[in-house]
C-alpha cells in the first residue's frame, strides 16, 4: 500500500482511505459484522487512514468503529469530526468542540484521535469558526486528545479562506471538488496547502454517485447537465471495456498533491474491488476522451451552507 505524508502533521496515510459513513448506515443498512469485516479487510491490506464523524448514523458509525478497532487501534490514523450532529444541526461554539471530543473518544474507545476536524464549515459563520471553533480546536490539540486539527466541507473557497486566516489548521478535507467532473481543488486549495504544509484529503471521488453505472440518487444537488454528462462518461468507459468507478478512482489516486482519497466500503468485496484499482494504470487516451466530454460542464458545482459562504459564480 502506497502512503503519503499528511502535510506537516508527521502522519503517514494510505493513499486510499476508509470512509466511515457506511458504518452509520448512511448508504443503506448494513450489519455491524459486515462493517467490521470491511474494516478488517481494509486494515489487513494496509489501508490505515479511517475517517468518521458523529453525524454518520447520528453516532452509530463511531460506536461501531470503536468496537471494531479494539485491539487494532495502533494500526490506524484515526480521524473524526465535531460541530455537526444532524441534517441541519450545527453548533460551532467552543463548548461544542470540547464536548464533542470527549464524547467521540468514549464512542471510539480511545484516549486520542490522530485528526480532529470541524465538520462542514460552510454552515458556520466565518466569525464564529475563526473566533470560537478553531481556537478551541487548538486547545484540544494542546491537551493531547488530538494530534492534528483540520477543517472539512464542500465550499473550497471557504476552506481556503479559513485556512489562510488561521495558520493552526493542519489539514483540509474537501469533497466533490477533485474528480473526473471537477478539479478546482487544485487551483483554489493546493497552492496554499503546499505553501503552509497543510495535508489535503479528497472525498467523493465518484462525485456522490454521478460517476457510477447506476447514476446518482434523485436528491443529488448537481445541475441536470452535470448528471447527464456523468452518465455519458460511464457509457464511454463501458464502451472501452472499463468500469467508470475504476477509472474515476485511479484518476484521483494518481495526484501526488493529495495525501489520501476517502472511499466508503460496506463489505469485504467492495474493499477488494477498490484494492484491485491500485494495481491498474490510468489510460491517458481514455482520460482525454473523458475530458472532452466533461469540458462543457467542468467545474460546475452547487452551494450548501450559509449565504455568506456562497462560492464565486453562484452568488
Amino acid at each position: 500500500m502506497q502512503t503519503r505524508s499528511l502535510g506537516n502533521t508527521g502522519l503517514e496515510v494510505s493513499i486510499l482511505g476508509f470512509g466511515g459513513a457506511p458504518l452509520g448506515d448512511e448508504y443503506g443498512n448494513i450489519t455491524e459484522s459486515e462493517g467490521a469485516a470491511a474494516l478488517h479487510a481494509a486494515l489487513d491490506a494496509g489501508i490505515n487512514f479511517i475517517d468518521v464523524a458523529p453525524y454518520y448514523g447520528r453516532t452509530l458509525a463511531e460506536q461501531r468503529l470503536g468496537r471494531a478497532l479494539e485491539g487494532r487501534r495502533d494500526e490506524v490514523v484515526l480521524a473524526t469530526k465535531c460541530c455537526r450532529y444532524d441534517v441541519r444541526g450545527f453548533d460551532f461554539s467552543a463548548a461544542r468542540v470540547h464536548s464533542d471530543i470527549d464524547d467521540c473518544l468514549k464512542r471510539l474507545r480511545t484516549d486520542h484521535v490522530d485528526l480532529f476536524q470541524i465538520h462542514d464549515v460552510e454552515f458556520g459563520t466565518r466569525k464564529q469558526v475563526l473566533e470560537e471553533a478553531l481556537p478551541a480546536m487548538l486547545e484540544v490539540k494542546a491537551s493531547g486528545k488530538a494530534r492534528a486539527i483540520g477543517i472539512t466541507g464542500l465550499a473550497v473557497h471557504t476552506l481556503r479562506d479559513l485556512a489562510e486566516a488561521f495558520p493552526g489548521v493542519d489539514t483540509i478535507l474537501s469533497y466533490c471538488h477533485y474528480n473526473l467532473m471537477i478539479d478546482d481543488l487544485l487551483e483554489v486549495v493546493l497552492p496554499l496547502a503546499s505553501e503552509r504544509g497543510i495535508g489535503v484529503i479528497n472525498a467523493s471521488p465518484l462525485h456522490m454517485g454521478i460517476l457510477t453505472s447506476s447514476g446518482p440518487q434523485p436528491w443529488h444537488p448537481a445541475p441536470d447537465e452535470v448528471k447527464q454528462t456523468g452518465m455519458a462518461v460511464a457509457r464511454l468507459c463501458e464502451e472501452r471495456g472499463r468500469s467508470v468507478v475504476e477509472v474515476a478512482l485511479r484518476f484521483v489516486l494518481d495526484h501526488e498533491g493529495i495525501a489520501t482519497t476517502l472511499c466508503g466500503m460496506k463489505n469485504p468485496s467492495e474493499v477488494a474491488q477498490n484494492l484491485r484499482i491500485l494495481d491498474q494504470a490510468s489510460d491517458p487516451a481514455l482520460l482525454e476522451e473523458i475530458a472532452a466530454l466533461v469540458a462543457p460542464v467542468k467545474n460546475q458545482t452547487w452551494h450548501e451552507g450559509l449565504p455568506e459562504n456562497t462560492p464565486p459564480g453562484l452568488a
